[in-house]
């Protein structure tokens, strides 16, 4: 079809309206990021000036589209500044030198992003059994911030205890959690009263808790949970690297008695070295999960490979214990997000591997689940806003075809071309419910697929999938 929008030549010249058209104000908003109140101005002064109703309803019109695009605009910034900031934090952890800076990086980023009163860390102490505050951010209150919470005790000691994150949006109403004198007060002190805390764990054990917090009711969203646990995730490897160097140094420190053992020991500092430096690089230059296999298969001189299916049992330990696991003449390191298993980096044919060479596979697996998680973050973005364009061409008739065209050539797309529209559908129900999600499933992957790989769009529409190309 050679006119998508649905609108005719005539129609189209119709729309290009001069500078004083109802479009021109909000076109000027757009430009200079105003605020969504000041959106509400030129149908104000169209009204107070007693213009003509079709002016007036034209601006309306005129309005709620650049609303939307303000919107469209927002949330793409929104997601840029999250990537970024995981990228930052990630190079940040990548040249780790001073533990505290980039604890107070982290938390400082993910008050930042969700846009919360007060942001703060708390870390285990295995000594006295409880969790105690190490880094706050936004905090006013002496009390608060010398808080210690054993196991089970506020919202901070139920993540700990269960290694789950919690939500309440307001503390002193919320049951769930065992409520003591010294830590109502605390948080009494500093005001707070909506609480996100997602634990910071290695392998199965919770080391801490990275908290969120408002001094008013607020309902997270799923997104923002779960944006706190990829920060979460940073922070408990900044302190598993610090660890790292702490032993490297203190094992340093043995070895200057012999020479000959330092020199044996300065090559593996040296390939541990390697390894931070160029996984920090193939983060920054945007590079893939077969860039982080090629790397780290030059630097432990071996084959290495990503995988989605390994052996279930070598699998399964790896995930449980954080750490990459022999299986035959192979190492194994399950890459994760949370409670997701992605896939695994499987390392063939070396069966003798020593310590830091471990560690530098499973930092491997790390750098590449941060990878897929982004790739898959920006993917999912570019698929809702292939989708909700298509959906617009399709129901809203009345659209400026100008700001539609302005939207597909951002997405690669040319509404003037000529075009077919496919629609496909499941030619029958599966005989079980995950087997016909599993086909819905390849049935929208498919089509994404060739919408951003053909100059055109895909939109999942009443249980079935639509297509321009």
């Amino acid at each position: 079809m050679s006119n998508p929008v649905g609108m005719s030549s005539d129609h189209r010249q119709s729309v290009e309206r001069p500078a004083g058209s109802a479009e021109a104000p909000f076109l000027e908003l757009l430009a200079r990021g105003a605020s969504a109140d000041a959106y509400e101005q030129p149908v104000l002064i169209a009204r107070a000036e007693g213009r003509p109703a079709e002016r007036i309803a034209a601006l309306e019109e005129a309005k709620a589209v650049a609303l939307r695009v303000r919107s469209e605009l927002e949330g793409r910034r929104r997601r840029e500044a999250e990537l970024s900031a995981l990228f930052e934090t990630a190079h940040d952890l990548a040249g780790l030198r001073d533990l505290d800076a980039v604890l107070r990086a982290i938390v400082q980023r993910a008050r930042s992003l969700l846009g919360t009163d007060v942001a703060y860390l708390s870390l285990h102490d295995p000594a006295r059994g409880d969790t105690y505050m190490r880094v706050t951010e936004g905090s006013v209150a002496a009390r608060f911030q010398q808080l210690r919470l054993g196991m089970g005790e506020g919202l901070g000691g139920l993540v700990a205890q269960t290694a789950r994150p919690y939500v309440t949006d307001d503390y002193f109403k919320d049951d769930r959690f065992q409520h003591t004198l010294a830590i109502d007060s605390g948080v009494r002190d500093e005001g707070l009263v909506a609480i996100l805390g997602v634990p910071l764990t290695l392998g199965h054990h919770v080391i801490g808790v990275l908290f969120a917090a408002d001094r008013r009711a607020r309902v997270f969203e799923r997104e923002q949970i779960a944006l706190l646990g990829s920060f979460a995730a940073l922070a408990a490897a900044a302190i598993d690297t610090a660890n790292l160097l702490t032993e490297t140094r203190s094992a340093l420190t043995e070895l200057e008695r012999a020479n000959e053992i330092i020199r044996d020991h300065s090559g593996v500092i040296e390939r541990a070295s390697e390894v931070h430096d160029r996984l920090a690089e193939l983060v920054l230059r945007g590079g893939g999960v077969h860039d982080v296999a090629a790397a780290v298969s030059a630097i432990l001189d071996g084959a290495v490979e990503f995988t989605e299916i390994a052996p279930t049992e070598a699998l399964e330990a790896s995930r449980a214990e954080g750490h990459a696991v022999r299986h035959g003449d192979d190492w194994i390191a399950a890459v994760a997000a949370g409670g997701e298993l992605l896939g695994a980096l499987v390392l063939r044919g070396h069966p003798g591997l020593d310590p830091v060479d471990q560690r530098t596979l499973e930092r491997a697996a790390m750098v590449t689940s941060l990878l897929l998680l982004a790739r898959r973050s920006a993917a999912e973005a570019e698929q809702r806003v292939r989708g909700e364009l298509l959906d617009d061409l399709l129901d809203a008739r009345d659209r400026d075809p100008r700001l539609l065209r302005e939207r597909a050539a951002r997405l690669d797309a040319d509404l003037d071309a000529t075009h077919v529209v496919l629609a496909a559908r499941l030619d029958s129900p599966a005989p079980d419910a995950d087997q016909e999600a599993a086909a819905r499933r390849r049935l929208w992957s498919a089509a994404s697929h060739l919408a951003a790989t053909r100059h055109g769009l895909a939109a999942a529409r009443d249980g079935g999938t639509v297509l321009l190309l």
